[in-house]
């Protein structure tokens, strides 16, 4: 028989090999190693450290407890980020954004310059590029070196291994799940982390969804929504942790998008075999915490933050244009919001979300300012603010402003949530995807899926809302 032929019939006898066949063989051959070395080798001054790791893989890589002490750290995660991050946004939000603004346009009338050039420089391009410091620096000053830490632990590689059959069944690569994680901090970061993916079909799926993990530029989204609409719904002392849960529940819901679009995609433009790969658990480690601290501070945090401030800069500036500049009356921004929103409606938004999202596709931390602005400048109550200029308000005033002035319903929040969980990639991202791929046709795939998805979800929420009365 020629090698050829052997070849083409280990092929086919591969195809009929049950499922978890070679996952099998893999661990018979580590048992066999671990049994060998168990009656060869004596290391007393280690026994005390392995069975410490011992005892933490029990319960870390469990097949129920495993999962719940994943989803129980990844809360504390979240929630300490959320809460952590409240006291200096808004110090950073009174220095930059209130302080800041008022002094830089004293500066500039006292210069004598035109009150355009006033307009889109100080409450363009100026406040936009503030806003982004003052949400993004301290979430993810806080939630990067938190995610450094459990990664400096040796906790990640176990959050894989516990992910790792699910994303085998979805036909995606096990460590899909890493570059999932990261996708938490920047999506940018995620697309690039899936270089560890050998396989390229694999290495598509994990790129293409990527974006349904929410990203930092999407808390404020997701916290003011949750703590205006969701938080309101109990009682005062538990507002705090409704508001925190609804966040990790649209996490756990960007979870299970990815497994069923990996699902989707391994069956149909993306069919493959998956790989196998072993996932070796390294020992824990005790994390260098202040080293961990500068190093995800300078090496995540600011670098993210720069390619931020890149482009909210003139996503500043398109906002003061459209909102300033006139056509027969009416301003660029209310001729666009008013052919936006017969399908912003349909889909449980309106019109002002879905300018709103397009404007911010630069950065998706301008989103929720955009959205107030263009409200308090469109709608009928009067809040005293300079129209087109981007703002922030207490929780208070900005839920009178979208409940009063914008109409806003509890599907409305609900719907944004979930828009937020699925639209597009920023355009940092989108770049990064076309980079990493070099393809026009991946990267408009990992554009316009995520982005129809969306769309497909809250059409559908809303519809189901409505026939059941609730909106």
């Amino acid at each position: 028989m020629s090698g050829l032929s052997i070849l083409e019939s280990a092929t086919g006898l591969r195809d009929e090999l049950p499922d978890g066949f070679r996952d099998g063989v893999v661990a018979s051959i580590f048992d066999d190693a671990e049994r060998i070395a168990r009656h060869s080798v004596t290391a007393d001054s280690q026994r005390a450290h392995l069975a410490v790791d011992q005892v933490l893989d029990r319960a870390l890589t469990h097949r129920v407890w495993g999962f719940v002490v994943m989803g129980v750290l990844f809360f504390g995660v979240f929630w300490f980020t959320i809460a952590g991050a409240a006291v200096p946004s808004d110090l950073l939000y009174t220095l930059l954004v209130q302080k800041g603004h008022t002094a830089l346009h004293t500066g500039f009338v006292d210069l004598g310059a035109a009150p355009w050039v006033t307009g889109l420089l100080v409450d363009g391009v100026y406040l936009a590029t503030a806003w982004v410091v003052a949400v993004m620096l301290p979430p993810m000053a806080i939630f990067f070196p938190l995610f450094t830490l459990l990664e400096d632990f040796g906790y990640l590689p176990r959050v894989a291994f516990n992910l790792d059959r699910m994303f085998a069944k979805s036909g995606a690569h096990g460590n899909q799940s890493l570059t999932m994680m990261m996708g938490y901090g920047c999506n940018a970061a995620g697309v690039t982390a899936t270089r560890i993916i050998d396989s390229p079909r694999e290495r598509l799926i994990a790129i293409i969804t990527n974006n349904f993990s929410v990203c930092n530029g999407r808390w404020p989204t997701l916290i003011l929504m949750g703590t205006i609409f969701i938080g309101a719904l109990v009682p005062a002392p538990l507002a705090g942790l409704a508001a925190s849960g609804s966040v990790v529940m649209v996490a756990v819901l960007g979870i299970v998008t990815t497994l069923v679009v990996s699902w989707v995609l391994s069956r149909t433009i993306l069919r493959g075999e998956t790989s196998v790969y072993s996932l070796e658990l390294p020992p824990y480690r005790r994390p260098q915490v202040w080293h961990t601290i500068y190093t995800s501070l300078i090496d995540r945090t600011l670098k993210v933050l720069r390619r931020a401030l890149v482009m909210a800069a003139p996503a500043g500036a398109v906002i003061w244009l459209i909102s300033n500049v006139t056509i027969a009356g009416s301003s660029v921004a209310e001729h666009l919001v008013h052919g936006m929103d017969p399908l912003g409606v349909a889909i449980g938004l309106n019109g002002i979300i879905l300018l709103a999202y397009v404007v911010a596709i630069p950065a998706n931390e301008i989103v929720i300012p955009t959205i107030l602005m263009l409200t308090m400048t469109l709608g009928p109550l009067q809040y005293g603010v300079q129209g087109g200029v981007m703002v922030d308000l207490a929780n208070a005033q900005a839920g009178a402003v979208l409940v009063q002035a914008g109409g806003w319903t509890l599907l409305t929040a609900v719907n944004l949530m979930l828009f937020s969980m699925l639209h597009n990639p920023c355009s940092t991202t989108v770049l990064t995807i076309w980079k990493e791929t070099r393809s026009l046709k991946w990267t408009a795939t990992a554009t316009l899926l995520p982005l129809a998805l969306a769309f497909a979800v809250t059409a559908t929420t809303a519809s189901i809302a409505r026939l059941a009365g609730w909106a």
